[in-house]
């Protein structure tokens, strides 16, 4: 089975869709995956994927099912209550009356290379931030949900692994968002979601692709053939776009500090 996770194109935050450059991108991926034997497509809600999405879904005359839960991560830390955390984060916002993070997961680096417990691959979920918010059971709902619909098409997860009750070699794609696909893909490594939020950089229209492997009958694994694969972009002649990463160097003013 393969697992095809793909970011939406170069985002416009301002009003949920794709700025120019994203449709380009967008329109480009479409003619990669329309060359794959999809068997179903799956879409976050947010209209930057559902817009990236309707490039290939026109492109193969097919349909989408929405799912709320691959929206991007939306879990809050609140920092009101925490003020001993002001220094994790960058950007804060009032939502709801109280004082919280931007992004949950957006945590400045001097403050988390300073707390392995964040990459270790349980305490992370009894860290500081994680305790400050709902971000625990968010992240369970997702990984949950995820789990639930791996079930339908025949791997049951116990203990970390898949239990094969119907084997298959379908492919499925995801659209969706850079920290949620971090969290898909640390449930199914076994690895803190941190360690990907923060030493990856997934660029707008990147294609990651997991394989299942059946080394032991009955039993499967998820393994990475490809991680945030942007070949497509470049093949065009179309600079990937910016979206996902931080100045490559701090004086670089116009790029995103």
């Amino acid at each position: 089975m393969d697992l095809i996770i793909i970011r939406h194109g170069d985002p416009d935050y301002e009003h949920d869709t794709l700025t120019e450059h994203g449709w380009k991108e967008a329109e480009i991926l479409s003619h990669r995956i329309s060359q794959l034997n999809v068997r179903d497509f799956y879409v976050s809600p947010l209209g930057r994927a559902q817009d990236t999405a309707s490039c290939t879904l026109k492109v193969m005359n097919r349909t989408a099912t929405t799912l709320d839960w691959l929206q991007e991560f939306p879990a809050r830390v609140y920092l009101d209550q925490n003020e001993h955390l002001l220094e994790a984060y960058p950007d804060r916002q009032i939502r709801d009356g109280r004082l919280t993070a931007n992004v949950s997961w957006d945590i400045l680096p001097s403050y988390l290379w300073s707390h392995p417990e964040y990459f270790h691959p349980t305490e992370w979920r009894n860290s500081e931030i994680v305790k400050a918010g709902d971000f625990l059971s968010v992240y369970d709902h997702v990984i949950q949900k995820f789990d639930r619909l791996l079930s339908s098409y025949g791997y049951v997860r116990e203990n970390g692994i898949y239990k094969v009750t119907r084997s298959n070699r379908d492919t499925i794609v995801f659209f969706c968002h850079f920290g949620l696909e971090c969290v898909l893909l640390s449930h199914l490594m076994g690895i803190s979601p941190f360690i990907l939020w923060h030493t990856t950089a997934f660029a707008p229209t990147s294609v990651t692709t997991i394989h299942s492997e059946e080394r032991e009958q009955g039993i499967a694994c998820f393994r990475a053939a490809q991680l945030g694969d942007i070949s497509h972009l470049w093949a065009a002649g179309l600079k990937p776009s910016f979206s996902a990463r931080f100045c490559e160097t701090y004086d670089t003013a116009e790029q995103r500090h």
